[in-house]
């Protein structure tokens, strides 16, 4: 099966797809440091920066063999379908429209399979019209369609993270919903309390591990490394520091005595989200835009590390990430878990295997 990653990011689809056995070859975004990451981790793939007009030039067509199915996937931007934003959950907001441009290179390039992920908001958003409107246009474009709500948790990744697959067959074959690979979820624990311990504002690249691995998905994680990189913290004035000590394991902002929260006008306001302490024996909250959101790690007053941040989604130790902290962080929040990634294409390829 050949992949092609559209609005591809970091790659953390493009990863679960390999991991599951498909051949990435082509991979666009507009990101140039997303491309960048992606390019430094997925050298086997032709990555392009450009605008996702531009993708007819790649040269998709033709040149794999008749036994060679194609699969299109990606998750167009989610920002504008999020149920924490209440702002430009319209169809005003011309991000919520990028969808079409991945459907109308479906319908160009016709792929045996397509893979559309994105937040499960795209449900409720404009009464459920963009998503109605995908199911729509794949269904007249001639596929058969399976979607699921899946939780990341459910597939060995260390955080509670809910995204919507659609997944359309051009040969008439339903995909059967991927079973949870895990009987019990991965806590933050297991995932990251083998990693350096850090301060605010910590710059370091490259660090040894703390200590052994603390369970198999650590291990798994780090596979025969010593050290790895990507130990980068955002550096929090003294007041927000502050404010982290008050903060017990799953608490948030409201654990905050008022005095320390004059700056806000109305922080009755605040999001659930903000200022949340990870629990050490849970799976982590949705890590999104981490940095914004100031999560705390769970036994230390600071914000997660970049190298923290992608283990909770499952990306492993190896895996390098470009440009300053904050593209970072993002592309490791915006990022598809691989794990999740990788059961989505395995129920792929059951049903691609099947009689």
């Amino acid at each position: 099966m050949i992949g092609i990653d559209l609005f591809c990011g970091a790659g953390g689809m493009s990863l679960g797809a390999a991991w599951s056995g498909v051949s990435v070859k082509f991979a666009v975004d507009n990101d140039a440091h997303a491309t960048a990451t992606y390019q430094a981790n997925h050298t086997y793939a032709d990555v392009r920066t450009c605008n996702i007009k531009m993708v007819k030039g790649l040269g998709l067509a033709g040149g794999w063999s008749s036994s060679q199915q194609i699969a299109i996937f990606g998750g167009p931007p989610c920002q504008g379908f999020s149920t924490s934003n209440q702002r430009t959950r319209t169809k005003e907001n011309p991000l919520n429209w990028l969808f079409k441009h991945y459907l109308r290179i479906v319908k160009e390039v016709r792929p045996d399979w397509v893979v559309f992920e994105n937040v499960k908001g795209i449900r409720e958003t404009e009464n459920g019209f963009f998503l109605k409107s995908v199911l729509k246009n794949l269904a007249a474009s001639g596929y058969t369609v399976s979607s699921w709500l899946l939780n990341a948790a459910d597939f060995g990744v260390p955080q509670r993270r809910w995204r919507l697959f659609v997944v359309g067959s051009l040969h008439g074959k339903k995909v059967k919903k991927p079973k949870p690979t895990v009987t019990r979820t991965v806590t933050v624990a297991e995932a990251i309390l083998d990693l350096p311990i850090l301060r605010s504002g910590a710059f370091t690249d490259v660090l040894r591990y703390r200590n052994e691995p603390s369970s198999e998905y650590a291990k798994t994680m780090r596979g025969a490394l010593k050290e790895c990189g990507s130990h980068l913290v955002t550096k929090n004035n003294a007041t927000i520091l502050k404010r982290y000590r008050h903060i017990p394991k799953g608490g948030n902002w409201e654990s905050i005595p008022k005095k320390l929260m004059t700056n806000y006008s109305d922080a009755g306001q605040c999001h659930t989200g903000i200022y949340r302490r990870l629990k050490l024996n849970e799976p982590s909250v949705v890590i999104g835009n981490f940095r914004k959101n100031m999560l705390i790690h769970p036994t230390q007053n600071r914000g997660l590390s970049v190298r923290e941040a992608a283990r909770l989604q499952s990306f492993p130790d190896n895996f390098k990430f470009i440009g300053s902290i904050g593209f970072q962080q993002q592309q490791v929040g915006n990022a598809v878990p691989p794990l999740m990634a990788k059961a989505v294409f395995d129920a792929i390829r059951a049903a691609a295997n099947e009689v």
